[in-house]
């Protein structure tokens, strides 16, 4: 009788808590976005406290200029910080906030490879990508555990906690984004990029930067969950001429980013 009751439960808890995402894929959501964002300021905060920030002013105001640009087009007010890491990698919460390594603002080579990966995880945090992974793996129960457990992220909840948000690799512990949301992620972040102005096709380059890049000594934490480069690269060829479109209605509005490292 019990099991029959939690099935039913699980099958009511399935039907109303189904979403559509940005690209138009079926959804299985159930976290409120509250707690959610909850989390993300709270793993933000703990990442501000622990990680060095960088106080460079060109690098900061190069960052800023770039991010900005991007999240004047889905509004709100994010907050950019500069992280002093070597790591490739960039990151952005639910809650409107974005973290960026040093180690990728020395790889990029302008504006628009930079745009490149801001829009990406700003693509995740739209498309509720951190809520959806939560709703699957862990159960309301669970999720609601999660949103205190990330208060203390040395502890296994809170390694599991932060990095279902996608920034769990400094605490030994990281649960990638699937390759599906990686993929919406992707698509999701060249059209946010080409919004604001930047050049779409400078996402050929940079992935192929990061590939290169990834070969080496250095980690490359950014793409250790990713699909392959040649996939990707293929995937992204084949979305340009979208993207070029938006690009060129945006500089025609006037909207031509002038970010420079």
């Amino acid at each position: 009788m019990k099991l029959r009751l939690v099935g039913a439960l699980w099958v009511i808890l399935t039907l109303t808590a189904c979403a559509t995402s940005p690209m138009g894929r079926n959804q299985l959501i159930f976290m409120p976005d509250s707690e959610v964002d909850a989390m993300g300021l709270q793993a933000f905060s703990n990442l501000k406290n622990e990680k060095p920030i960088n106080q460079d002013p060109k690098e900061n105001q190069f960052v800023t200029c770039v991010a900005n640009a991007i999240t004047r087009e889905v509004g709100g007010n994010w907050e950019v910080v500069v992280f002093e890491d070597n790591t490739l990698n960039a990151f952005a919460l639910p809650g409107q906030k974005i973290g960026v390594h040093t180690g990728l603002v020395e790889l990029v080579d302008n504006q628009d490879q930079l745009a490149v990966v801001i829009g990406h995880e700003i693509g995740h945090v739209l498309a509720r990508h951190s809520n959806e992974r939560m709703s699957q793996k862990m159960g309301t129960q669970m999720g609601i555990a999660l949103v205190q457990a990330v208060a203390a992220p040395a502890t296994p909840m809170g390694q599991t906690a932060v990095s279902l948000l996608g920034v769990g690799a400094q605490y030994g512990i990281i649960m990638p984004f699937s390759r599906l949301h990686e993929s919406e992620a992707d698509m999701m972040g060249i059209e946010l990029m080409a919004k604001a102005g930047f050049n779409p096709a400078e996402s050929i380059t940079l992935w192929q930067k990061m590939a290169q890049a990834s070969q080496g000594a250095q980690p490359v934490e950014f793409l250790s969950t990713h699909p392959s480069h040649e996939t990707r690269i293929d995937d992204l060829r084949a979305h340009l001429p979208k993207a070029n479109a938006l690009m060129q209605q945006a500089r025609a509005a006037g909207k031509q980013p002038k970010c420079v490292k």
